[in-house]
């Protein structure tokens, strides 16, 4: 009896080495998209790694086209992340956007939006991102 509960808490411990490495993987790359690792993501994938894999899969949603195509859901992504002021997150989005075929018209109506919606604070947190359209 013994020798089969080792066998199982074993194979279990395999199993979260491998788990572990995934949630790894998954904040790099996370990581390398946003240009910096957002302190959340490193205490997620301690506390619940599910929540890295659901995260990465809306994510992914984001970047596909779907009844929307990406060219337009990232430009809304841009200006919820503007909205929320943080600057990092908007040159994430703002690279992800232009990579994405988004032209400069397209941002700076985008930048009208978060202007009406969301102020000058908003507005102020594109302030590097906007650099990207040099």
């Amino acid at each position: 009896m013994d020798l089969i509960k080792l066998k199982i808490t074993g194979g279990g411990d395999m199993t979260r080495h491998k788990e572990m490495l995934e949630d790894k993987e998954l904040i790099r790359s996370m990581s390398e998209k946003l240009g910096f690792t957002p302190e959340i993501l490193n205490v997620l994938g301690e506390l619940e790694p599910e929540f890295l894999m659901k995260y990465n899969r809306c994510n992914h949603r984001l970047l596909q086209d779907g009844a929307l195509p990406a060219k337009v859901k990232i430009p809304m992504a841009l200006a919820v992340v503007a909205s929320k002021q943080c600057e990092r997150c908007v040159v994430a989005q703002m690279k992800s956007a232009l990579e994405n075929g988004a032209t400069k018209e397209e941002i700076m109506e985008t930048l009208d939006v978060i202007s009406i919606t969301s102020g000058a604070p908003a507005v102020a947190a594109c302030r590097d991102a906007l650099k990207l359209l040099k």
